[in-house]
C-alpha cells in the first residue's frame, strides 16, 4: 500500500489528547488518525502489522542476544526446583 503524506490541523488540546491516546495505544498519531478515518469510512482492520512483532516494548537493560545462554540456564534450573 502507498502511503501519502498530508497536513493536518488540530486544536491544540485536542492535539495534546488524541496524541496521549495514541501513546496510550502504542502507537504513532498518524496510525491513531489513519484508524480512526479507516473506521469511519467503514473499512475492514487490514492484517496484523509490523507493531504486532517489533517496538514491543523496553527490554529494561537486559540483552538477551548477550544472555541468552545464562536465562535459558536459570529458567530450566527454577523449572526443576
Amino acid at each position: 500500500m502507498t502511503m501519502t503524506r498530508t497536513q493536518l490541523s488540530f486544536e491544540r488540546e485536542m492535539l495534546r489528547r488524541a496524541q496521549a491516546r495514541a501513546a496510550e495505544q502504542g502507537i504513532s498519531l498518524a496510525e491513531y488518525v489513519r484508524r480512526l478515518v479507516a473506521h469511519d469510512l467503514g473499512e475492514r482492520p487490514r492484517g496484523v502489522g509490523p507493531e504486532a512483532v517489533f517496538d514491543l516494548g523496553r527490554s529494561g537493560g537486559s540483552d538477551v542476544a548477550a544472555d541468552k545462554d545464562r536465562m535459558i540456564a536459570e529458567a530450566f534450573s527454577a523449572e526443576r526446583r
